[in-house]
C-alpha cells in the first residue's frame, strides 16, 4: 500500500485547485494511502473529500512539521506548492518526490516585458505532466468542493423567495485584483435579477456601503458565513460575477456560470476556472484587451502601480448577463 503526501499549503483557491490530483491519485494508484499537509486555517477546503485519508496541518514550523511527517514514512510525495519550505520538507522526508512546472520565469517576462512565451495550458494540467510517470492521467471530472445537505438548508433563509438571485463575488486578497465600488455599483444597477453580495469581513464595509445605497435589490452576506455556507449560496445562483479569486475556483468545482473580470492577472496564467468535461458549468471571461500596463504582477497588489485601475474601471459591463 503506497503512502502518498500531497503538499500545498494555501490558499483558498490553489489548494481547490489540487482535487483532480487527490482524487486520481487516489482512483488511480491501486491501494494508495493519501495525505495532504495544509496551511492551519485552510483544512475546512478539503472537509468532506473522500480521497483523503488524512490532512496534516502544517503550523509554519518546519522542524515539528519533519519530525512528525518522518513518522508515516512516505514513499511518494507530490509537491505542488513547490516554494523553499515544500522543497526542504520533501528533501528531508527522502522519498521520491514529484513537482511541476511553475514557469516563474515565462510570468515574470509577461508581466516585466509584457513577452508572452507561457504555454496554453492550464496549471491544472501542468500537475498531471509532473506526475504522469506515476501513471496518473486527468479523469476529466474538473475540481471537488463538498457542500453538504444540512450547509444547503443552513442558508434558506437568506435567500431571496424565488430563488433567482446572482452572486456578486466582493472578497479578493490584493486590490488590483478586486471590483472597484463603482463599477458594483452600476453591476447592481443593471441586473434585473436580486443580487447576493459575498465576500469576508476585509470587504464588510464596501458591502454594507453597496447594500445601503441598493436596498432592495441587494441581500449582504459578506462576513456573515462560512466558507461552505458562501459555496451553498454560489451552488443556488443563477450565476456569479467574481474576479480572479479563490471563490472563483469553487463556482467552477460546483459547476456554477460563472462571469470572470480580470484586473491585473490575465487567464495566461493559467488559473481560469477549470470546468468538468461533462459539466454543466460555463465561464465567461472579461477582459480590458490592448491595455499596455496588463498584466502588472501574477499576484496582484494594494494599488495599481499606474494609479488609474483601469484594467477594472474600464470594464464593458453591459455583456455581464
Amino acid at each position: 500500500m503506497p503512502k502518498i503526501l500531497i503538499i500545498r499549503f494555501s490558499s483558498i483557491g490553489d489548494i481547490v485547485l489540487t482535487t483532480p490530483i487527490i482524487r486520481c491519485v487516489k482512483t488511480q494508484i491501486p491501494k494508495a494511502e493519501v495525505h495532504v499537509l495544509i496551511k492551519k486555517g485552510f483544512e475546512t477546503i478539503l472537509e468532506g473529500n473522500s480521497s483523503i485519508d488524512r490532512i496534516h496541518i502544517f503550523d509554519g514550523n518546519i522542524s515539528n512539521s519533519i519530525k512528525n511527517l518522518k513518522k508515516e514514512g512516505f514513499d511518494i510525495i507530490i509537491d505542488l506548492q513547490k516554494n523553499l519550505k515544500s522543497l526542504w520538507i520533501s528533501y528531508r522526508l527522502n522519498a521520491k518526490t514529484y513537482t511541476f512546472d511553475k514557469l516563474n520565469i515565462k510570468k515574470w517576462l509577461l508581466t516585466s516585458f509584457k513577452i508572452n512565451n507561457l504555454p496554453d495550458t492550464h496549471i491544472i494540467d501542468r500537475y498531471f505532466d509532473g506526475v504522469k510517470t506515476l501513471g496518473i492521467s486527468n479523469d476529466g471530472k474538473g475540481l471537488d468542493f463538498v457542500v453538504s445537505k444540512s450547509q444547503e438548508e443552513s442558508i434558506e433563509t437568506f435567500l431571496p423567495e424565488d430563488k433567482n438571485y446572482i452572486c456578486l463575488i466582493l472578497g479578493a486578497t490584493h486590490f488590483t485584483k478586486r471590483i472597484p465600488n463603482r463599477i458594483c455599483q452600476r453591476l447592481i444597477f443593471q441586473a434585473s435579477d436580486h443580487m447576493i453580495l459575498l465576500g469576508g469581513q476585509d470587504v464588510a464595509e464596501l458591502s454594507n456601503d453597496l447594500h445601503e445605497l441598493f436596498p432592495k435589490q441587494t441581500t449582504n452576506l459578506s462576513g456573515k458565513l462560512t466558507l461552505h455556507q458562501s459555496a451553498a449560496v454560489i451552488k443556488s445562483s443563477k450565476y456569479i460575477i467574481t474576479a480572479d479569486t479563490g471563490m472563483m475556483h469553487v463556482a467552477a468545482a460546483l459547476d456554477a456560470k460563472i462571469h470572470v473580470m480580470w484586473g491585473n492577472t490575465v487567464p495566461a496564467f493559467g488559473m481560469y476556472p477549470y470546468l468538468k468535461s461533462n459539466g454543466v458549468g460555463k465561464y465567461i471571461s472579461h477582459e480590458v484587451q490592448e491595455l499596455s500596463c496588463r498584466p502588472c504582477s501574477k499576484l496582484g497588489s494594494q494599488n495599481c502601480p499606474k494609479g488609474h485601475h483601469r484594467c477594472m474601471m474600464d470594464q464593458d459591463i453591459e455583456r455581464i448577463k
